[in-house]
């Protein structure tokens, strides 16, 4: 399917509306990666723009790759309450997302062994794994639901006007626990864990600042210490998707719809069952703030009982990943379906949280395991990309083909520098750098395009993973 794609600037391509595609797909891509494109991935672009009420053109992102309904990496707009609303377009994991913190700290006060310290004491605080359950059953989860990390942040489980540095400020409204069914609602214990595949918890450092006035307005300063926590919704998310994608395939025959992939079933979103998503969801999206809000706070708590009261962490940003919201683009609302996905809204934009106005807000891109990871910002021209931008480096070999292909030996060399739990070493095969594309290029390929500024670099330290099955 590569034929079909035209090249139409600087790292952007296009492919034209045909046959039922109601608009164009555009996708940002340097020379360097257009070869790790797949079919499957451009096919499921290309799907996208054939759904009811799509207004504006299909993106892929630097690190696109096929997803279930949307690729991973992809973005999508509809229009209207006719215009579709489609889970496999938000995805599985609904709101994972990255929280960055920032310690008052630097590089040059710790070592190894502290490094050491401190991710067993996280995860001594954190369940890591599949299937693992909370340690704070003392929470009302219904409540959680509501209020997400804005409602834990009322209750001491964060410092005063830490919301204002979450996306949505740690509560999407209108959501609605009713809209969840019974086994997704047992799958609420898993909060305040972390999870296995792509997650993570890592120690890093700001390694190069690149925007000072940016990076200052951020609190990121030459090798200051930091935490980043990359999780979503667990298995709740993973439920609500599951569930809503079938509810979706029964009822788009009621509706006219043709899907062009069962993977990307859709509702018209005024229809009950859109707004049954649409609870759901919302859900889900406050569950996976809350989530990480509670891993921020352990890690806080991790913190003070090793190091006592001198250091502290504070929040930088949280991003969603995975998300479909209402938003406000060249003169009109319309819903943006986010899948592998950052929002970054350049300088001025009205919906910065107020701290971040004059900025524009930070968006978080972490890198494979011991990679490096970015902070950047959007610029006026992200309005082209509906204010999204890559969320992480994207995969270029499956986990099945990471575990055949890369040795023990390959993997040590790839973390050299980097303390993580060797005697994890074979599950953590799938998860290993070369099993992902190289993320300074897929961060250099909006940069080039003028779409993103970056404003710096974050080295890892230490990453604690959660093992798969």
């Amino acid at each position: 399917m590569k034929n079909m794609i035209e090249s139409c600037g600087v790292n952007r391509y296009i492919i034209r509306q045909r046959d039922k595609m109601r608009v164009d797909v555009n996708i940002y891509l340097s020379a360097a990666l257009l070869r790790y494109i797949e079919d499957e991935a451009i096919q499921q672009l290309v799907n996208g723009a054939c759904l009811p009420g799509v207004c504006h053109p299909v993106i892929g992102l630097p690190d696109i790759h096929t997803g279930f309904g949307l690729p991973i990496g992809g973005v999508m707009a509809t229009c209207g309450d006719e215009g579709a609303v489609s889970a496999g377009a938000v995805g599985m994991d609904i709101n994972c997302g990255v929280r960055l913190l920032v310690g008052n700290w630097t590089r040059h006060e710790i070592n190894r062994d502290f490094l050491k310290r401190y991710t067993q004491q996280i995860e001594e605080l954190v369940p890591c794994g599949v299937g693992k359950k909370s340690k704070h059953a003392e929470l009302d989860i219904e409540a959680v639901l509501v209020g997400g990390a804005a409602e834990l942040i009322r209750r001491g489980y964060g410092y005063r006007g830490e919301e204002q540095y979450i996306e949505e400020c740690g509560c999407m409204a209108g959501a609605d626990p009713g809209a969840l069914s019974k086994k997704a609602l047992s799958r609420t214990g898993q909060l305040s864990t972390l999870g296995g595949g792509n997650h993570f918890i890592e120690l890093g450092y700001v390694a190069e600042v690149y925007d000072r006035e940016a990076a200052r307005d951020f609190g990121l300063s030459r090798d200051a210490v930091t935490v980043m926590i990359h999780t979503g919704s667990r298995g709740l998310g993973h439920q609500v998707c599951t569930d809503y994608s079938q509810i979706m395939v029964n009822a788009a025959a009621k509706y006219g719809i043709q899907l062009p992939a069962k993977g990307l079933a859709c509702v018209p979103a005024g229809s009950p069952e859109g707004q049954k998503y649409f609870g759901a969801m919302r859900s889900a999206v406050n569950f996976a703030f809350a989530n990480r809000q509670l891993i921020a706070f352990d890690a806080r708590m991790a913190l003070e009982k090793i190091a006592g009261s001198k250091w502290t962490l504070r929040t930088v940003y949280d991003v969603a990943h995975n998300i479909a919201k209402y938003e406000d683009h060249f003169r009109r609302t319309i819903l943006v379906h986010r899948k592998g996905a950052t929002r970054a809204l350049p300088s001025l934009h009205p919906d910065n949280p107020p701290v971040y106005r004059q900025t524009g807000h930070p968006a978080i891109i972490p890198g494979s395991m011991g990679s490096d990871s970015y902070v950047v910002v959007g610029t006026d021209l992200a309005r082209e990309t509906l204010c999204s931008v890559n969320h992480g480096a994207g995969r270029v070999l499956s986990r099945r083909e990471a575990r055949k292909t890369v040795s023990r030996e390959d993997f040590r060399k790839s973390m050299e520098g980097v303390v993580f739990n060797e005697g994890n070493l074979g599950k953590l095969l799938d998860e290993a750098p070369q099993a992902y594309k190289p993320i300074s290029q897929v961060v250099e390929t909006l940069v080039e395009a003028g779409i993103t500024k970056k404003v710096a670099r974050i080295a890892p330290l230490a990453v604690i993973k959660g093992e798969d099955d």
